[in-house]
């Protein structure tokens, strides 16, 4: 981070790392026998450390090993929460519908196992987080109980400091995929009832393996693609393409007035043109009007 403001934004209160989709196998074996799960989350952990970003927490949508194993779940743990260590981080992990609610809590939240929805609310310093359970055991749409959208409401009614973001897996957005939408999340309406009007500032999700953005009950809502694998949208038409390729993590800047979704690939590509600290703090010694001269004015 500059050490002189630049622009015209002070920096960001809130940084969180958004990911989505690892998808962990026990024993390591290989998604679909193809997928390496585990090297992509490795490199998104060692990207966030080498950046020297400081994120206030680690967010993961859901889908966090794909058939509920309890070794899977172990395996992503321990990769995440050596990194989080260091980072000074905590992790957030929200359900999925390839999770299973027992393992879950009890190998990634140190829990009792239970099979009632994992709903919980996390506060970052002002901003708060609420994971929300929009699993249906045995099938891999998504859907909330009345239960649930009273205790949703419960939580809204008071405002947070600096509001809130919501995190589950099944976004409620439109999919532009035709089969997604039969694992789409059901009951929007009623959601949107409990949501609109409240404090939440955005709503992050998973679930789709691509990127996307879009509106529900007035809230931004931002999806991180998966770290395992992810779909390809310009496949052929009227068929669902899964790709080895692709690979990204969200970094979600919280400002005062705004909250900002920044797309992160995943791995090490080729350097096209660079600017060092050295030049910035060239930069930062200048005055303003000096600072457009060397930096904006075309050459």
């Amino acid at each position: 981070m500059s050490a002189v403001q630049l622009g015209q934004y002070p920096p960001a209160s809130h940084l969180i790392a958004h990911i989505s989709d690892t998808h962990f196998l026990s024993d390591n074996r290989a998604l679909y026998g193809t997928v390496d799960t585990d090297g992509p989350v490795r490199r998104a952990m060692e990207q966030l450390e080498r950046s020297g970003l400081r994120p206030d927490a680690l967010l993961f949508t859901g889908d966090i090993a794909d058939r509920g194993e309890a070794d899977a779940y172990r395996r992503v743990r321990d990769i995440v929460e050596a990194s989080a260590e260091r980072l000074g981080a905590p992790v957030i992990w929200v359900m999925g519908n390839h999770d299973n609610r027992e393992a879950f809590r009890t190998e990634l939240l140190r829990e009792p196992g239970s099979g009632s929805p994992v709903d919980r609310v996390v506060d970052l310093g002002g901003v708060r987080v609420v994971a929300l359970d929009t699993s249906v055991p045995g099938y891999h749409h998504g859907d909330l109980s009345g239960a649930q959208l009273d205790w949703l409401a419960d939580v809204l009614r008071e405002p947070a400091p600096q509001g809130t973001l919501l995190a589950l897996h099944h976004p409620p957005l439109p999919t532009l995929l035709p089969l997604m939408s039969i694992l789409e999340l059901r009951g929007q309406a009623r959601l949107a009832e409990v949501v609109a009007g409240s404090d939440i500032r955005a709503i992050l999700g998973g679930h789709l393996h691509h990127a996307t953005t879009g509106l529900f009950a007035g809230i931004p809502v931002s999806v991180a693609a998966a770290t395992c694998y992810t779909i390809d949208p310009t496949g052929p038409s009227r068929e669902l393409t899964g790709v080895r390729g692709g690979q990204s993590i969200n970094l979600v800047h919280v400002y005062k007035d705004q909250v900002v979704h920044s797309l992160v690939p995943l791995g090490d590509f080729p350097g096209a043109t660079h600017f060092d600290a050295a030049f910035v703090a060239r930069i930062e010694a200048l005055t303003p009007d000096d600072r457009t001269e060397a930096f904006s004015r075309q050459v």
